[in-house]
């Protein structure tokens, strides 16, 4: 008793899922599948990759011959 509302709800949501295709936003999806925030360049350099870029400096002396 009391079943039958409940699957009269469960029906018309698959119904609705079965029959209505929703529109897909396959850039938005793709962006989040590589990581990369929606709308931003795709050849970043490698040194915006890495969060730790920033700390490398880039005229390093060599050892002295070590």
């Amino acid at each position: 008793m009391g079943r039958g509302r409940a699957k009269a709800k469960q029906t018309k949501v698959a119904r609705e899922l079965k029959y209505n295709t929703p529109r897909t936003d396959f850039e938005a999806l793709r962006a989040e599948l590589s990581g990369q925030p929606a709308g931003s360049d795709e050849h970043e350099s490698e040194s915006d990759d890495d969060p730790y870029a920033k700390y490398i400096e880039d005229d390093l002396e060599p050892d002295g011959g070590r």
